[in-house]
């Protein structure tokens, strides 16, 4: 597909295009098109949280901490990118830099310390 597919319409147009890619599971297309979108609004949390996921789910997983860890600066409270960064962590390999974000997620869920074991 030629880049101007991805750069037609709207943002809103866009972002539609590119929850439907995720929702197909074409992560790598979806991160594509969003990209786009995080270049016109880099503040936009919801966007860079849809990047994240489809980094993480392409196993792009480097990517997928460097925005979760983005998200986290513009939104320090934003739950699940703390769990996501956890979650990507351990699948990195980097279980005892992953364990604070998963127990402060959890927290923030409102799960008890007993829930964590």
């Amino acid at each position: 597909m030629s880049e101007t597919y991805y750069e037609f319409g709207t943002a809103a147009e866009r972002w539609d295009r590119a929850q439907m890619f995720f929702d197909a599971k074409e992560y790598q297309t979806a991160a594509r098109i969003v990209r786009g979108l995080i270049d016109e609004a880099p503040g936009q949390v919801a966007q860079r949280l849809l990047l994240a996921r489809s980094y993480y789910h392409s196993a792009q997983l480097s990517r997928a901490e460097t925005e979760l860890r983005a998200i986290l600066e513009l939104d320090p409270v934003e739950h699940y990118a703390r769990l996501m960064l956890g979650r990507t962590l351990e699948r990195l390999g980097r279980s005892n830099e992953a364990a604070p974000h998963l127990r402060m997620a959890a927290a923030m869920a409102g799960e008890g310390p007993d829930l964590m074991d």
